[in-house]
């Protein structure tokens, strides 16, 4: 059943592309086609890329992680809030739900506007989120869970919408699916899986939110990192053929921008039709 399901399932564009270029007959095209190493010349990518997810992780998975909901719930005399765990539930379930609008939209607006333009306000959006977060948990109860949450939601989505179309440009197409899967699955790993945990040591360690909120805002910098050095990667041109002309390297290098390489590349697609 699953052999039969994958063999049915088509490989995308690029990947036909690649292959179809290594078996081509000429043997400059098959020295072209072969793939570079990931991070002697790729690592800068990789490593500011980690740092993408790493700062959306954190703020994430004091949502989706549980931990907001453990600290809410749990008993007054166990060092919680005591509050209502179906209000908490549905209270956090709003802010999911405004995470997936978010993070619908500003994909959108990331197509239109840019992808570093959409995800660094999202980084300030995210940290105004963070502030206020505990101390409106603490003060309102289930409705401070609802008016905390769902701000940092917005600022979420907004850091989380652009992420993987920007992903699936920064790398040209030979390395596309190593850079993505390792980028993001060390970023979820460092930003997102430990956080709850840290959280949890923090409060252990100072006794106050104050001290997860600065763990928060740290963690957005980081983020915010990320996406100031990163390249901006809106129109570029994700098929084999970019890589190959040799133009994409000419705009991740700087020496030429990104309209003049894809200008030239039209051209060249004009002169062999």
């Amino acid at each position: 059943m699953v052999y039969s399901f994958r063999s049915s399932v088509e490989e995308s564009p690029v990947f036909n592309e690649i292959a179809a270029q290594k078996a081509g007959p000429q043997e400059a095209a098959k020295v072209s086609a072969k793939p570079p190493k990931l991070f002697p010349k790729f690592g800068p990518i990789v490593f500011f890329g980690v740092l993408l997810v790493a700062g959306n992780g954190a703020s994430g998975y004091m949502i989706t992680g549980g931990y907001i909901q453990g600290v809410d719930t749990r008993p007054t005399m166990a060092g919680g809030l005591g509050y209502d765990a179906v209000g908490v539930q549905l209270a956090v379930l709003v802010a999911a739900a405004v995470w997936l609008i978010s993070t619908l939209t500003s994909g959108w607006l990331s197509d239109n506007f840019g992808r570093r333009k959409i995800m660094t306000i999202g980084w300030f959006v995210q940290a105004a989120g963070i502030i206020p977060l505990f101390e409106l948990i603490k003060n309102f109860g289930v409705t401070g869970v609802l008016i905390g949450t769902s701000p940092l939601a917005v600022g979420l989505g907004m850091t989380y919408g652009p992420q993987a179309v920007w992903y699936a440009e920064l790398f040209p197409a030979s390395v596309r699916y190593p850079g993505v899967s390792i980028a993001y699955a060390l970023g979820a790993i460092l930003g997102g899986a430990f956080a709850p945990t840290i959280a949890e040591l923090l409060m252990n360690s100072y006794g106050t939110t104050w001290s997860i909120v600065i763990y928060l805002l740290v963690m957005a910098a980081v983020g915010l990192i990320g996406a100031s050095v990163l390249k901006e990667t809106k129109d570029i041109r994700i098929d084999y053929e970019f890589e190959l002309s040799g133009q994409w390297e000419a705009w991740n290098s700087g020496a030429r921008p990104l309209a003049a390489c894809l200008a030239t590349e039209e051209v060249n697609k004009n002169v062999r039709q």
